[in-house]
């Protein structure tokens, strides 16, 4: 997801750039170099602590920012977390102006993380559904990964749980799935499969502006 994020962060990031559940910041070089400033949002219970954040939000409350105060919005891994989605998109709408960007990631095949705060898997149907309701228009939504890159993850989960050598031999596997996830033939079989086997994906979207 990080590679598909990669492609699309220096295209669509500008002005003035809001990180929501921004966790230790993973894409902050990706889009420092095309923004003139960034605000890094999560919440106190974080599991990645909150070392980076510039204010602590709740998203499923309002935000505590003024309408149209951003240029460009990066949900990453985020939405899977929030109990009201609903509100995380509301108020991402309200705060981003008309015309910016608001990027986002989500899973969709992947294990139970960050407990007790996992609530969903999020189709491309719905991520569609919440930009027409909120007043996006759907600029790209992309799969991340097919059934080879989910039966590299789950692999690799499964074997970390042998006890003593189960991490190393876990890396191990990891490593050299996602070498054969770029072969020509798993790559074939990555993209017949990412429609109904997503890994997970990847959307953006503009804030439409009023006639």
């Amino acid at each position: 997801m990080l590679e598909a994020l990669g492609s699309i962060i220096p295209r669509y990031s500008a002005g003035r750039l809001l990180d929501l559940g921004c966790g230790k910041v993973p894409l902050y070089e990706l889009y420092r170099p095309f923004i003139k400033e960034n605000v890094c949002v999560d919440w106190g219970s974080s599991a990645h602590g909150n070392r980076f954040t510039d204010q602590l939000c709740d998203l499923n409350q309002d935000l505590p920012f003024r309408d149209a105060e951003f240029d460009t919005i990066v949900m990453a891994s985020v939405l899977e977390h929030v109990a009201r989605p609903d509100v995380a998109w509301r108020e991402a709408a309200r705060v981003l102006k008309p015309g910016g960007h608001l990027l986002v990631s989500v899973p969709f095949y992947y294990w139970i993380h960050e407990e007790p705060y996992d609530y969903y898997r999020f189709t491309s149907h719905a991520l569609q559904r919440f930009c027409n309701e909120n007043d996006f228009a759907v600029v790209d939504l992309r799969t991340t990964g097919g059934a080879p890159e989910i039966l590299v993850d789950v692999s690799s989960k499964v074997l970390a749980q042998i006890p003593k050598v189960g991490k190393h031999v876990a890396a191990c596997a990891q490593e050299l799935g996602l070498r054969a996830t770029r072969l020509g033939p798993v790559m074939i079989a990555s993209r017949r499969t990412a429609a109904q086997f997503p890994f997970g994906y990847v959307l953006v979207a503009r804030k439409n502006v009023a006639t």
